[in-house]
């Protein structure tokens, strides 16, 4: 069970009042009257049991007591006010929050966030990653990208054009293999919630169905592209995180032979017939481009 503590109001006005030195600009500060601080401020010495300042008809001063207590307030309404600002944000008109899939987030939209800042100095972009989709749009969130079917009860999805599955490895390992039928004795990457993607993509090109043989089982894309880097086996990917990677070098795509996939990227929005700031619209345009 938690200790008791301090209304947070009567913490504030004497954190305000030790630095302003005076009710009334305190009070200021705060939107307070002057005697409602005061009424803070004794409060608090009640509850303490110890007096924290000491009034007198010309200025306030810290007590003892006052001045020992003083900079545990002041930091813990710091850490409050920084904790908040970063899980939360500043949603004011030019704050646009996204929250994408952590795969695309990191290799997807935040690679190219440099260059669109650079484009939109005034806006304040706060990019979260997901690594599984909820059934609601989180609340705080102005975008939302998802990966999957567009059946999301509450929102409206927008389609990002269609994708596809390729296999990706080491840019070594692709220079080895001359046909796709190469792959099944490979050893294989397998990503937890997209099950169907190897048998699909073998089904697709009238291959015969490898061992279910895999070199390892990850969480996330981000897991097996590292993976797949440093030599461990073939992965397959969504086309548009491959063709990003092929073109950085660090994984290379050894057959062009693109096969569709049951999933694509979404656009989420609450309500699709109420336009969100123009922010959030500018960052919506960019997105589509983006995914495009």
């Amino acid at each position: 069970m938690m200790p008791s503590l301090p209304n947070l109001l009567w913490l504030r006005s004497f954190e305000a009042v030790s630095r302003l030195g005076g009710f009334t600009a305190a009070g200021v500060e705060l939107g307070l009257t002057q005697a409602a601080v005061s009424t803070h401020i004794s409060s608090l010495e009640t509850q303490l049991g110890h007096q924290l300042l000491e009034r007198t008809t010309r200025k306030l001063e810290l007590t003892a007591s006052g001045r020992a207590y003083l900079p545990s307030v002041r930091k813990a309404l710091q850490e409050l006010a920084v904790s908040t600002d970063s899980l939360f944000g500043n949603r004011s008109a030019g704050s646009v929050t996204i929250r994408a899939p952590i795969s695309e987030t990191v290799l997807i939209i935040a690679p190219a966030l440099a260059e669109f800042q650079k484009a939109n100095p005034t806006l304040d972009i706060r990019l979260l990653s997901a690594i599984w989709a909820d059934t609601a749009l989180e609340t705080g969130t102005d975008i939302e990208i998802r990966l999957g079917t567009g059946n999301w009860p509450g929102v409206h999805a927008e389609p990002l054009g269609p994708e596809t599955i390729v296999p990706v490895c080491h840019p070594d390992l692709a220079r080895e293999l001359k046909q796709p039928a190469d792959l099944i004795d490979l050893p294989r990457i397998h990503i937890l919630g997209f099950d169907d993607h190897w048998p699909r993509y073998f089904e697709t090109l009238g291959l015969s169905q490898p061992s279910p043989r895999t070199s390892a089982t990850v969480d996330t894309s981000l897991a097996a592209v590292e993976l797949a880097s440093a030599g461990g086996g073939i992965a397959l990917l969504l086309g548009k995180v491959a063709a990003r990677l092929a073109g950085s070098g660090r994984l290379a795509v050894p057959f062009d032979i693109p096969v569709p996939s049951v999933r694509t990227h979404y656009l989420l929005q609450r309500d699709s017939a109420s336009p969100g700031k123009p922010a959030t619209q500018r960052v919506e345009m960019w997105l589509r481009q983006l995914f495009a």
